[in-house]
């Protein structure tokens, strides 16, 4: 007879979870921090976004609007689609954990690739399903091995496009062959937490996939864009699935101040396209001022960069050296690539600092 517990016990596959580790935000004593390290805005919040917070701040003992209407409103007017369609939630995790809550259960699978979003192990464990990671083709996903992994226990698959943290992305043709090859009941999460930063010709968002699918949700976030603090994702996805995560999804889990900035930041596309530009310029220039026979970055399309050393003890190395200059930056042995750091993209005397740092690793450096 088995002894009863003496104290609660978790659900299977909770203790099988890595917990998440956010990137380093510390720098030696009197040295000034230059955190590299959460891929956050180099140039703030849009100003629009931070007076619509601002303007919260007398309301903060109302509860908010329980389905972030106005911001819905506003991405509908943005993005052409419709409200109706849209769910919002507190940061893109809180939507895909939503997703594994309703799609995912003990004895089914989710697939990801290989380094994919270090989120997807833990929400899909977190659902009593197991994870199962695909091999990827030189730091990219490969859609046949992503179909051949597919079993009758596959329920979800996961796809970051681009992908956190290595920069690539598929082409709009290859995920359109993606979901051609996945069974009409498994659900294919587009997760575009990228895509205002994305500059290649061949990409898709999502949209147009979701609009001519029932299997097929796009998932966003704002905090790529200069409000990572107020934590705001959506959705955008078929009526039959905005409706199930509806159905437990937390009724204020946006908050006032959230849904406002969020809505502001929207709108407000021509700080978006700063943001974009500014980006493009300094990942193009970061990324030839790395890349030589010691290290190798691979094209990004994010707001980062991975650069890739010759070995652990390399990496190591560089990571300590940029630390001590306050450049922090992030370590990438939670994804399987130690020997890897993703750097993102700050201001201009930003980047130039990392790549002084870095010449004595092999960085051959620019003008």
């Amino acid at each position: 007879m088995t002894d009863a517990p003496t104290r609660p016990v978790p659900q299977p596959g909770i203790l099988k979870i890595a917990p998440y580790v956010p990137g380093r935000s510390d720098a030696p004593e009197g040295v000034k921090l230059v955190k590299l390290s959460a891929n956050e805005s180099p140039l703030g919040a849009s100003p629009r976004a931070v007076e619509a917070m601002m303007t919260q701040a007398g309301r903060m003992h109302i509860y908010p609007e329980g389905s972030s209407r106005e911001l819905r409103m506003a991405l509908g007017e943005v993005h052409g689609i419709s409200p109706d369609r849209i769910v919002c939630g507190f940061g893109s995790d809180d939507i895909l954990h939503l997703l594994a809550q309703v799609y995912l259960g003990e004895g089914d699978e989710a697939l990801m690739s290989q380094y994919g979003f270090n989120v997807y192990p833990i929400i899909t464990r977190g659902a009593s399903a197991e994870i199962v990671m695909v091999p990827e083709t030189d730091y990219r996903a490969d859609v046949d091995r992503m179909l051949a992994s597919v079993t009758e226990r596959t329920k979800v698959v996961f796809l970051a496009n681009p992908n956190n943290p290595t920069g690539t992305y598929l082409p709009a043709a290859e995920v359109e062959r993606l979901h051609a090859g996945l069974r009409p009941d498994i659900l294919f999460v587009l997760d575009s937490a990228y895509a205002e930063y994305v500059t290649a010709s061949d990409y898709s968002v999502g949209i147009d996939l979701v609009d001519k699918s029932e299997n097929v949700v796009m998932v966003r976030t704002f905090s790529k864009m200069g409000i990572a603090g107020e934590r705001v994702g959506w959705m955008y996805g078929p009526p039959h699935i905005v409706d199930a995560v509806n159905r437990i999804r937390g009724p204020f889990n946006v908050s006032l101040s959230g849904q406002a900035a969020a809505a502001a930041a929207a709108r407000d596309v021509e700080f978006t396209a700063r943001l974009r530009d500014h980006n493009a310029r300094w990942r193009e220039w970061l990324t030839l001022a790395l890349s030589g026979n010691a290290i190798r970055v691979p094209p990004s399309q994010g707001n980062f960069v991975l650069a890739l050393f010759e070995n652990v003890e390399t990496s190591k190395a560089a990571f300590g050296a940029l630390r001590d200059k306050g450049l922090i930056v992030r370590e990438m042995h939670g994804y399987g690539i130690p020997e890897g750091l993703r750097i993102s993209i700050g201001l201009e005397e930003h980047m130039r600092a990392v790549v002084e740092v870095l010449k004595a690793f092999g960085a051959p450096g620019a003008n």
